[in-house]
């Protein structure tokens, strides 16, 4: 190693992490693994795990382990390419079938992560002379897809529709022609609260604006069937982009735009991050799309009946939180300052309990708070023991 290199590591890397660890934002990699359904071990202790987004427990469901084996010894482990090159198979265009009949739209596309679906399709849809007016909390993967665009990007403050309606209205006197995409999420996933869907659907539609919703909190566990917030609303046919994961409540991974198939035949020719990435392996497909067919069935109707009584129980020995704010299964607790909240979430890991601290800048400053996520697969005692805990540090 050269002297420069050792001179820019030293004043520059060790630098910046020495200034993450003064602010309480260093964040550091954790070895978990799974010891039963209900318990993980976690850096060598074993914790009951309220961090994870695999709400309906299909990660560790044996039927998405049998169909996963089946799948690779049919399909083997990997496709070898990308899709426009020879890695498109069967199980892609069967998850993307099932994903277009399950969110009512004409089509669906998948990728090989959610922040791959943001990153590609914002870029294909909107360039320079268009506008995408983001929700103030949208995803990060949102931002960056936003970002890498090449749009005029503005942000709303979050959930307020009067300004929102103030900037379509101005961004409208100042270019008639140029495209505006408005972006949510239907679930937001730090705070648990909902989007105004209907109120946004007749907001973009009164200004000519098309509307993204990413439902990557709200897949599998709201509307009819887990189909979402937006077939909840009967909102399908009114939204032109509906994107989300397969890796929180489907419990494998992956994400998916579902839109027009006009839409989805651009995004296959414009979507960077589909063109240039190896397809996802076939069996993580075949996976996925069992686990589609499981949230829509009687299977996934059960597992959401213990989710949301899991839900009732934990906001009922926490009556002082807003109940008609938590829409999903995200359950924030403020804490306010970034060391108080990694303090609070080692003591509750020390207790058996493991809730994650969420620091700027995935929030904002002095709004850390410990994320609580809630699953199928809690029990109540569980639930009961955490509030225990959690009573000692809330504001």
């Amino acid at each position: 190693m050269s002297a420069d290199h050792l001179d820019w590591v030293e004043g520059g890397v060790a630098a910046q992490l020495g200034d993450l660890d003064a602010a309480g934002l260093r964040r550091r990699l954790r070895l978990l693994q799974r010891d039963s359904v209900g318990l993980v071990t976690l850096d060598g202790g074993t914790v009951v795990n309220f961090s994870s987004n695999d709400y309906l427990g299909l990660a560790v469901s044996d039927q998405l382990k049998q169909a996963m084996v089946e799948a690779v010894s049919r399909h083997g482990v990997g496709s070898g390419a990308s899709r426009l090159v020879c890695g498109n198979m069967e199980c892609h265009e069967a998850l993307e079938a099932a994903l277009a009949e399950f969110k009512g739209t004409e089509a669906a596309l998948s990728f090989s992560t959610g922040h791959a679906v943001a990153v590609g399709v914002l870029p294909a849809l909107c360039g320079a002379g268009d506008t995408i007016v983001l929700d103030k909390l949208s995803h990060a993967s949102l931002i960056d897809g936003a970002r890498l665009s090449g749009a005029t990007l503005r942000i709303f403050p979050h959930n307020n529709l009067e300004k929102l309606e103030r900037m379509l209205v101005a961004i409208r006197a100042k270019n008639a022609k140029g495209r505006i995409l408005v972006v949510t999420e239907s679930v937001f996933s730090m705070d648990g609260d909902a989007a105004p869907l209907a109120a946004l659907v007749e907001l973009k539609d009164r200004h000519g604006a098309w509307l993204l919703v990413d439902e990557a909190h709200a897949f599998g566990i709201l509307g009819p069937q887990g189909r979402g917030l937006v077939a909840g609303l009967r909102l399908e046919k009114r939204v032109e982009l509906q994107m989300g994961t397969l890796s929180k409540a489907a419990g494998v991974s992956g994400g998916y735009v579902a839109a027009s198939r006009e839409v989805i035949d651009l995004l296959i020719n414009r979507a960077r991050s589909l063109i240039y990435s190896t397809a996802p392996p076939p069996a993580v497909a075949a996976t996925a799309a069992a686990a589609v067919a499981m949230i829509g069935g009687g299977e996934g109707d059960r597992r959401r009946e213990r989710l949301w009584a899991n839900r009732a129980h934990l906001l009922s020995l926490l009556p002082e939180l807003d109940a008609d704010l938590v829409m999903a299964a995200i359950v924030p607790v403020m804490i306010g300052g970034e060391r108080e909240a990694v303090a609070a979430a080692e003591q509750l890991m020390e207790a058996g309990f493991f809730a994650p601290a969420i620091r700027y800048p995935t929030v904002a400053r002095s709004q850390a708070r410990l994320r609580v996520t809630l699953s199928a697969l809690h029990e109540l005692v569980e639930i009961e023991g955490l509030v225990g805990c959690l009573r000692r540090h809330m504001v």
